[in-house]
């Protein structure tokens, strides 16, 4: 296994949590929309339903908790705790990498859950690049089963690759591998980004695929060329990251170009999302499910209870913001009108209730 592994793992961690790893102008656009209040929606707030199919399982509401972190003593105590309250609030949850674990068979357990979460939606999380450097269908197959996933997660980084010292950059022909990895796998498989947005060509391109669903992970929320900014071992390379703090599609516009290019396929809004009233959004704008990272990353490296509440502010806000526009379910939530403010300067970026910006793929 290459040495610099769990080490990278853990900077992530630390990086992501005491720095400013957020974007500088760039928002994830939910601002720029607004619901109309329904000030009679004839409906009640305690028979308001959150529950979602998603991949074949029930979620009690429309949220997972994103890949992030494992490899490490502290990833694994991270994972414990992401999992124990994905089992108690009836939601999903990813995995980070678990690329570690394959070349270090040591490491798996600092991702293995099942125990803590016998009934939650799981994913297990790879690379996609990795198949252009010796991976196989052989590994997604273990990966998958060393956790007792659901499903597989292969994550599209070209510019973080780009701008870590030990980046792997060779992304050519990777269509025709995710699509051979999408045949073979007997779980679904979803591709994501990691917080520069899919666009609508490349979310076409990968329902072609044969993917089972798409992550969006759009830019607004960690700016991942920031935390490699940090780990940048001279001047030149912290030079080139920096200039990319901004760089990406907002996950506002990447939701909504990706329902517009594959409107079959189940999209999960990620990047950014920090509360409940953004949730509700961006399933206005098309998410069938959305992910959250950096509030519950910061909840984790404080306890179990915490993540639990978190998740419960945001599964309250969303059922409070179905309520004042009248939705019942989120099929119906879907089909509320959701504007956009006239020509003019952009409002200031929502306040949300979260724990500000930062690790939100």
């Amino acid at each position: 296994m290459r040495e610099d592994h769990p080490r990278r793992k853990a900077d992530h961690i630390r990086i992501s949590l005491e720095e400013d790893v957020s974007f500088d102008m760039m928002t994830t656009g939910f601002e720029r929309y607004r619901f109309v209040h329904c000030a009679l929606p004839e409906i009640s707030l305690a028979a308001v339903d959150t529950t979602v199919y998603f991949l074949g399982r029930r979620l009690q509401a429309p949220l997972l908790i994103s890949s992030m972190t494992g490899g490490t003593p502290q990833g694994r105590e991270i994972n414990r705790r992401l999992a124990r309250a994905a089992q108690e609030a009836g939601i999903g949850m990813g995995l980070g990498s678990l690329r570690a674990a394959l070349e270090d068979p040591t490491l798996a357990e600092t991702y293995r859950v099942r125990d803590v979460a016998p009934d939650i939606l799981l994913l297990a999380n790879l690379g996609a690049v990795q198949l252009n450097y010796g991976y196989t269908v052989d590994h997604c197959r273990r990966a998958v089963e060393m956790v007792e996933a659901d499903g597989l997660i292969l994550h599209l980084n070209p510019l973080q690759e780009a701008l870590q010292p030990e980046g792997q950059t060779d992304f050519s022909g990777l269509l025709r591998k995710i699509e051979a990895v999408c045949r073979a796998l007997e779980v679904p498989v979803v591709v994501k980004e990691v917080g520069w947005g899919l666009s609508a060509d490349v979310a076409r391109r990968l329902a072609d695929a044969g993917v089972a669903a798409l992550d969006v992970a759009g830019a607004g929320g960690t700016s991942w060329s920031q935390v490699e900014m940090y780990r940048a071992q001279n001047g030149l390379q912290r030079a080139v990251a920096a200039a990319f703090r901004d760089w990406g599609i907002p996950t506002a516009e990447a939701v909504r170009e990706a329902r517009r290019a594959v409107p079959h396929l189940p999209i999960i809004a990620s990047g950014g999302i920090r509360d409940g009233i953004q949730v509700a959004k961006a399933i206005a704008l098309g998410a069938t499910v959305c992910g959250v990272a950096r509030p519950f990353l910061v909840a984790a490296a404080e306890s179990e209870r915490a993540v639990a509440e978190a998740a419960t502010v945001i599964v309250t806000q969303l059922r409070v913001a179905m309520f004042a526009v009248g939705a019942p379910d989120l099929a119906a939530l879907a089909r509320v009108p959701i504007l956009t403010p006239p020509p003019g300067p952009l409002p200031s970026p929502e306040r949300s209730s979260g724990e500000g910006r930062g690790l939100g793929a």
